[in-house]
């Protein structure tokens, strides 16, 4: 399953998760595979794609960043699947 982590350094933090991310690289949680992830340029915030077999293993994610960025976590699929799924419903 994919996850879309949405990220924003909490105000005040922004030397403390720049430093941590350097430290570590910010790999994602153990058995989950990151896909990958961007940065807006200047800002605070980015996003991080990563395989999981389920939201368990964002929840340890989350724990381990949440003192200095905020995550929203959004299961998320390819078009492909999107439309699959609209044709089964719609019919069309």
């Amino acid at each position: 399953m994919k996850f879309m982590v949405v990220w924003k350094i909490t105000p005040g933090h922004y030397k403390a998760a720049v430093e941590r991310f350097l430290k570590t690289g910010a790999p994602p949680p153990a058995g989950g595979k990151t896909l990958d992830r961007w940065h807006v340029p200047g800002s605070a915030q980015g996003w991080h794609l990563i395989e999981a077999s389920g939201p368990e293993e964002l929840a340890e994610h989350a724990f381990e960043w949440g003192d200095v960025i905020t995550l929203e976590i959004h299961p998320v699929v390819e078009d492909a699947a999107a439309g699959a799924a609209a044709q089964k419903v719609l019919g069309k």
